[in-house]
Parts: structure tokens; sequence; C-alpha cells
């Protein structure tokens, strides 16, 4: 993909795809994250339920970072920039489980190492959203073909690069506000 030309018609993603997201179950978690109950994914978001989620930033052979817009048909943040892949913890699920399930998912690869847990920070969204967000690291240096639904574009992207389009102005993209909260963490430690 071409880093310069992010506007690129991508997937649209699949409306029909098996499974509903919105059906999906997810624990509830208070502000020390301990689980308090379990509700329908579409239903947390509606009510602005507190839960998990996982970020991981993958790497290819070079270093550079993958970074990707969403596709129109997320739940949240639709159509967005991330530098992360990732998504919420299922119902009974460990980060570690859903992080390494979510990075081959999102990039449409089997055999990827464990990701690496690198920071762990309560999110807290100016539209009432809350989340736990573990945040980790991977090097994936196999080709990627990412999934439709997930991804509407992809590039890797140097430090620098990232860094520029982060910014304000015009080489500045609009980032989903989680993962560039945790981007931001990451690079003040």
């Amino acid at each position: 993909m071409n880093p310069s030309d992010p506007s690129s018609p991508g997937s649209p993603g699949n409306p029909d795809s098996p499974g509903n997201p919105s059906e999906e179950m997810l624990d509830v978690v208070d502000e020390n994250d301990e689980v308090v109950g379990q509700a329908p994914r579409g239903e947390v978001y509606a009510r602005g339920l507190r839960h998990r989620c996982t970020f991981i930033r993958v790497r290819d052979a070079e270093g550079r970072i993958f970074v990707h817009r969403r596709t129109a048909t997320k739940l949240v943040y639709p159509s967005l920039y991330d530098m992360f892949v990732g998504g919420v913890v299922g119902a009974g699920e460990s980060y570690d489980a859903a992080a390494l399930r979510e990075a081959e998912e999102e990039l449409g690869v089997s055999g990827l190492a464990r990701p690496t847990p690198v920071l762990k920070f309560l999110y807290e969204g100016a539209d009432g959203q809350s989340w736990w967000s573990q945040v980790y690291e991977v090097r994936c240096e196999m080709p990627v073909d990412p999934q439709v639904e997930e991804v509407a574009w992809h590039t890797f992207l140097t430090e620098e690069e990232l860094a520029r389009r982060t910014g304000a102005g015009a080489e500045g993209w609009e980032w989903v506000p989680d993962g560039l909260a945790a981007y931001t963490l990451l690079k003040s430690r």
C-alpha cells in the first residue's frame, strides 16, 4: 500500500460476515479491572460500560510500525487511523490470549509469536467510553493479509513517518483517540 495515499479505496468491510460483533459477550469491569458482570458488546458500548481491550504495536522485519485505517463498519471509531491492531477481550478471555488472537486475525497471519505486554492503562474517552487497555508489542516478519472486515487500508511506517502523521497540520491524520493515548504513553516511557 502507498503511505502517501491513505484515502485510496480499501475494502468496505463485509456486514454479512459470520457472527454479529454487537452480540459478543464481554466482561464488564470496575476501576480496578475486576469483573463485575457481563454484557453484549453492543450494550457495553451503548451504555458506556467499562470493559477490557488489547492494543498490539506490530513491527515488520525492518522495524517499521503497522498502521491502518479502520473500516467504516466498525462499531467504535469507524474510518479513523490506528497504529495498533487489537480489540476487545471476550468474556472470560485473558488479555494475553486476546492479544494473540486479535493480532493474528487483523493481520491475517498464523503462527505469530506471543505479543509481549509493555503497558497497561485505563482509557477514559471524552465520549464517555472507558476501558482497561493492555498494550503489547510483537514483530511480524511474514507477509500480512489484513482482515477486510477490520482494515480498509494499511502500510508500515517508520517512527519518523508515524510522528509526522500524528502531528498537527497538513500531514496529520485523524487517529482513534485510545490508540493515540497509548502511543503518547509509550513515547513518554
